[in-house]
């Protein structure tokens, strides 16, 4: 429409008389004040019988001003009302060619350096009344498409507002003022998806629309699982369901995952826990999402109710003595614990010696008392000996313990740097010397 209203009023230029030739001879003073006294503005007003739709008659007025300004601007401001008549005349014989749904009653030009179009319209006979929308959103998993629907809410809002009181025939050529409209709300609500629509005009008229994803979208997700309470060998059980949960990122904007992380971390996290063997150890999951076209989701799952760890140790360097032998620098340990309280926890030990298949039992208490720090007593029950450690988590891969044997009067020092989450290594420190030890988490 914009398109055959230009032409059309690019033509009528051909009709504007050619200013004086004389008008170039006039002093600067004499020229200054002509030209104030011309048109140099065209403001449009349409009005119409009942509800024309808002956006409508805006890209109508756009259409019209667009006509005036070609027949007006330049013309005198106190042109004579034979003059007006005729502008108005010649806009209303240009625009009601374009319409369609609609046919022009008058048009009226008031002269003015902002000149005014005022534009009546009569509808034709049917008018849209209502308007359904259906919305289907193209190839998201369920709950993404969950997602996309609750930022949509309110888009019906939108066909609403450009179609009812529309004529049912004039429907077709505001498909260009809906796309704008529909545009706008998506760049607010949803920018990652483009969407289309179909209209079906009628009194009740129905709408189809459909949304796609924008690229960038996310290709491949890394998936990582830990846990710093249980064995991370029990994780791999669920690690199918995991890997299925997090392939749902696998075709959606990567923007829109960084935009919805948290209730994508929430989800997974969910996924989880509500595992009957996660309910009853009462694990807690936290997920982190890192979003990308190579995305990655690294899950950590504790027990607020277990300790379960299964570690290994290699000592480098460590000087054989009364209380130590070289059979036991390779040892591998079973700590099962149960919390008595969130800041005390009742534990077993089970330390194994591979090289001569010897095993000793220990039992302990240890109770947090915050910033990190815990302590407490175990027993030794094969060499019936007191042991009172305490150990303080300096950062998030710092530690720092120490143990105090009732038995030898020995102590004994170390920090501990974790490299990652299955490999630690730690600097110990007693009174033989030092040593290097090896930490593995199984």
């Amino acid at each position: 429409m914009r398109i055959l209203a230009i032409a059309i009023a690019a033509s009528a230029l051909l009709l504007l008389p050619s200013l004086p030739v004389w008008q170039a001879a006039l002093p600067g003073s004499a020229r200054t004040a002509q030209a104030a006294s011309r048109i140099d503005a065209v403001r449009a007003e349409v009005h119409a019988p009942g509800a024309l739709p808002p956006p409508v008659a805006s890209r109508m007025e756009t259409s019209i001003e667009a006509i005036a300004g070609q027949l007006l601007v330049g013309k005198p401001a106190a042109m004579d009302s034979a003059q007006a008549d005729a502008a108005a005349a010649l806009i209303r014989e240009v625009f009601d060619k374009v319409l369609v749904g609609y046919t022009v009653r008058g048009v009226r030009v008031t002269p003015a350096a902002q000149a005014q179009v005022t534009v009546e319209l009569i509808p034709w006979d049917d008018t849209i009344e209502s308007v359904a929308v259906e919305t289907q959103v193209d190839g998201m998993p369920p709950e993404v498409e969950q997602m996309v629907r609750r930022d949509l809410a309110g888009i019906e809002q939108v066909f609403d507002r450009s179609l009812i009181g529309l004529p049912v025939a004039a429907a077709d050529w505001t498909n260009g003022v809906l796309k704008r409209e529909v545009n706008a709300y998506l760049a607010a609500h949803l920018p990652e998806f483009r969407a289309d629509f179909d209209v079906t005009a009628d009194t009740a008229a129905r709408v189809v629309l459909t949304v796609y994803p924008r690229v960038p979208v996310v290709r491949t997700v890394d998936l990582s699982m830990r846990s710093d309470t249980l064995p991370n060998m029990l994780l791999l059980t669920h690690r199918e369901l995991m890997r299925e949960r997090v392939n749902m990122l696998v075709g959606v904007p990567v923007a829109f995952t960084e935009r919805h992380r948290a209730e994508f971390e929430a989800l997974f996290a969910a996924s989880l826990d509500a595992q009957p063997d996660f309910r009853h150890q009462r694990m807690r999951t936290t997920v982190a999402l890192a979003p990308g076209e190579r995305a990655a989701v690294m899950s950590r799952s504790d027990s607020l109710r277990y300790r379960l760890r299964l570690t290994g140790w290699l000592d480098i360097g460590r000087s054989a003595g009364e209380t130590h032998s070289a059979k036991d620098d390779l040892l591998i340990r079973l700590h099962a614990g149960r919390m008595l309280t969130p800041r005390d926890e009742l534990f077993g030990l089970l330390d194994v010696t591979p090289q001569d298949v010897a095993w000793r039992w220990q039992m302990g208490w240890h109770h947090a008392l915050g910033r990190g720090l815990q302590a407490g007593p175990r027993y030794d029950c094969k060499d019936k000996r007191l042991v009172w450690d305490a150990a303080w988590q300096l950062a998030r891969d710092w530690l720092l313990r120490y143990e105090y044997h009732e038995a030898g009067r020995r102590g004994e020092g170390a920090l501990r740097y974790r490299l990652h989450d299955f490999l630690s290594v730690e600097y110990a420190l007693d009174d033989a010397g030092g040593w290097l030890r090896l930490i593995g988490n199984f």
